[in-house]
């Protein structure tokens, strides 16, 4: 048997105040009525709902009953205990069945509180007849059908409530699952682009350093006795050194994202604008302000950079529907400005940078901000977005000065 008892929500919650209020009504209802008719014993009913009152308000109020099977099972037998006295005394009382079914069917085991509430029926058709004096079938649909929708209504929850567990677990077990693929994933792309790049570096650069020292190394040998065979000799390490400088440059420029390749920064940010609102729900839009201008390499670089790391925030984080991204040449600067219309967060409340959970994106932005001169700028406030900005100062062209006229 399963005594683990489900998590309170604030819906369970508003449904078990219900309860109370139910059954107290329904107390005070019996009371109020063998008082309003004038009843024999009514100074005995009222008695007897006052204690049934009494007795079922001292089980939510103490910590036992909710913890504890057992001690559940005594707080039910003693209301319904007292629920026989009343119901002894008057018809009223046998309305008070219909939410002890709920609670003898969710506190109690499943074949127990089934028999619990086939004997709060039974009780509860009985004392009525007795009340009246006389039995008719029709007497018993009342109590049953009541019997029965509660049935229905404790163990379907109980099910959906099984249900939403298993779910959960999966969706946990999913969640694990799936961070432990990422992060293989982030390793293994780590190590084959370490891999990549030592071969490159073996291959090209190594090389040709090895090759322009041995050959620097005969000249020297060459010099004092065989001057022209020194001279080819430098002469071969300089040619080296050239080529290793074009192996150099190809390399550094097979580092730079290919996004940038043979395009300029603006159609860069507007293609990821794109393709960022073709592959997620969220609706990027691109808007260019001021004449585009020549920009360094690695400014444009550590701008899309930051495009892509604030979309990727937006798309992860966010849970937006709309970003606008925003790129300004401003003359001596130019300006990057993504903002959404996301949940938001308190940027000063942002756990630290760690190795496992991540949350290096802003320190990077950052610091490729910082290395290049500029500023990084977030505004956000729980429930109404985020706005970032980036400022990065250009250095103007010399103008040329104007020939003086003669």
């Amino acid at each position: 048997m399963n005594t683990a008892a489900p998590v309170l929500t604030p819906t369970t919650r508003a449904l078990a105040w219900c309860l109370h209020l139910l059954v107290l009504g329904l107390l005070a209802l019996a009371a109020g009525r063998a008082v309003a008719d004038g009843r024999p014993h009514t100074a005995q009913v009222v008695a007897a709902a006052a204690a049934c009152g009494l007795v079922y308000a001292a089980g939510p109020l103490l910590p036992h009953t909710r913890r504890s099977r057992p001690a559940a099972a005594w707080w039910l037998a003693a209301t319904g205990a007292v629920w026989l006295v009343l119901l002894a005394l008057t018809p009223d009382a046998v309305w008070v069945a219909f939410p002890l079914y709920f609670l003898q069917l969710h506190l109690l085991p499943r074949r127990t509180g089934l028999a619990a509430v086939i004997a709060t029926a039974v009780a509860a058709v009985t004392a009525f007849a007795a009340h009246t004096g006389s039995f008719s079938p029709a007497m018993a649909i009342g109590p049953a059908l009541g019997a029965a929708v509660a049935v229905a209504v404790v163990w379907g929850y109980q099910a959906l409530y099984r249900e939403s567990e298993q779910r959960r677990r999966l969706i946990e077990e999913l969640t694990a699952t799936r961070a432990d693929l990422a992060r293989a994933q982030h390793t293994a792309g780590v190590l084959a682009e370490r891999e990549r790049l030592a071969h490159e570096i073996h291959d090209t650069l190594a090389q040709g350093l090895s090759s322009i020292q041995l050959l620097l190394r005969a000249a020297e040998r060459a010099l004092p006795d065989r001057p022209d065979t020194a001279a080819r000799h430098v002469d071969a390490a300089r040619q080296a050194a050239v080529d290793n400088l074009a192996e150099a440059r190809r390399f550094v420029a097979a580092l730079t994202p290919p996004a940038l390749e043979g395009t300029t920064l603006a159609d860069a940010v507007e293609r990821l604008c794109t393709t960022t609102s073709a592959r997620h729900r969220l609706a990027a839009r691109f808007h260019l302000t001021g004449e585009p201008m020549p920009l360094p390499t690695a400014h444009e670089v550590a701008l899309l950079r930051v495009a892509q790391s604030a979309l990727a925030n937006t798309v992860r984080h966010a849970e937006a529907t709309s970003a606008e991204v925003t790129l300004s040449y401003l003359g001596d600067h130019i300006a990057l400005g993504v903002v959404d219309d996301g949940h938001g967060f308190d940027p000063g409340q942002l756990p630290a940078p760690d190795p496992e959970s991540g949350g290096f994106g802003l320190a990077s932005m950052r610091a490729r901000m910082n290395a290049l001169g500029g500023t990084l700028v977030i505004e956000s406030t729980p429930g109404h977005g985020t706005a970032l900005a980036v400022r990065l100062p250009l250095t103007p062209p010399p103008k040329t000065e104007p020939e003086a006229r003669p």
